[in-house]
């Protein structure tokens, strides 16, 4: 059934990540429901709110990182890609920035 997408050890913790994320917000929101807050983000947002906004934005961390591979293999002299490790980490410090600031 999955046989179309690549499931690699980065893939398949970043999913992982997510689909944790989504059960703690959920179990988060439950126990204790969010209130508006203006952050740096420029509107009112929730934690729902800030989790969408963030995963979206690791999202494109990912992608960007990915389609841009190769060109950092030429303006950095690499032998091999960088690491989708190091953009899964950014994204998450993003990610993590966006929620406690945004």
């Amino acid at each position: 059934m999955f046989d179309w997408m690549v499931w690699t050890t980065p893939v398949a913790v970043f999913f992982i990540c997510i689909a944790l994320m989504l059960v703690g917000m959920t179990v988060w929101e439950i126990r204790s429901p969010t209130t508006l807050r203006k952050g740096f983000l420029p509107i009112s947002t929730t934690r729902g709110d800030r989790l969408f906004i963030g995963l979206l934005t690791a999202a494109y961390i990912n992608l960007a990182w990915v389609g841009l591979g190769e060109k950092m293999m030429e303006w950095f002299s690499l032998e091999d890609e960088p690491s989708v490790w190091i953009s899964f980490v950014v994204s998450m410090a993003v990610l993590a920035l966006i929620m406690r600031k945004g």
